[in-house]
């Protein structure tokens, strides 16, 4: 068959999104969506989605990691399929859509999309890092010279040791800039290497900074290697709540597949 796809990124985390409503994509192929995302084989993503009808909100996002696998929450991909769902006159400039960790709250003001995020409220603080699920599970370590880390050898180290094993986990390296400025460089499960952002990562990295009382700031900004996103929140004695994620998402092409 013959696919039409579109090509999004947020901050450089970048992904194929396909209008799959008439359900006419077979979601088990899980070697050509890994094909798709492959760089040199394929389209090239860091991760597959869909958009689908759902019964409960505006539209339904399926997510795929570029292994081919269906994974967890992805918050830059949320940001950037809300766009698309934009583009495709499914939205205007609010919208509620269901995604695997349940019912998302967004808008759109411009080129910029606010992403709410479930609430937080287990955070676990060991000696040299923090451990919190924001949709997606997140190690979150903080480094020294972090431009010039070794982001993939000890990343893909922490991602299969202990304690996460086989499920994985994503890990976060962190250095603070300023107050309320953190500079992160993620590595992905699934992916298997550094990405330019994480939306997701940045969440939990916001999060664990002020958990463990780096910044009092409950309006934080993180600087990737794709860019700059924002997280806001609400903190009571319960966790985090009223989270979001902010930043810019871009379509930057459209195209055809045989696949």
């Amino acid at each position: 068959m013959i696919m039409t796809f579109y090509k999004y990124q947020g901050t450089g985390n970048d992904f194929i999104i396909v209008d799959n409503r008439l359900q006419t994509i077979d979601k088990k192929n899980t070697k050509g969506i890994k094909e798709l995302c492959d760089r040199r084989f394929g389209i090239g993503a860091d991760g597959f989605i869909l958009l689908e009808n759902d019964e409960d909100s505006d539209f339904r996002m399926v997510y795929y990691n570029a292994d081919g696998n269906e994974s967890s929450m992805c918050g830059n991909g949320g940001r950037c399929i809300v766009a698309f769902a934009k583009f495709l006159g499914i939205i205007e400039n609010e919208t509620q859509f269901n995604a695997i960790d349940g019912l998302h709250n967004a808008k759109v003001e411009a080129d910029i999309v606010h992403l709410q995020m479930q609430d937080v409220l287990n955070i676990e603080t060991h000696n040299n890092h923090q451990f919190l699920n924001t949709g997606s599970p997140h190690h979150v370590e903080m480094v020294s010279g972090i431009s010039n880390f070794e982001v993939n050898f000890y990343g893909s180290k922490i991602r299969y040791g202990e304690p996460y094993n086989e499920a994985g986990s994503n890990v976060n390296f962190v250095e603070q800039i300023d107050t309320n400025h953190f500079a992160v460089r993620t590595y992905e499960r699934g992916v298997e290497d550094e990405t330019l952002s994480c939306g997701t990562g940045v969440t939990a990295v916001a999060i664990a900074m002020h958990k463990i009382g780096k910044t009092e700031s409950k309006n934080i900004n993180l600087k990737t290697q794709g860019g700059e996103l924002k997280v806001t929140f609400n903190y009571d004695a319960n966790g985090y709540h009223n989270i979001w994620l902010v930043g810019p998402a871009e379509q930057v092409f459209k195209g055809n597949i045989e696949w």
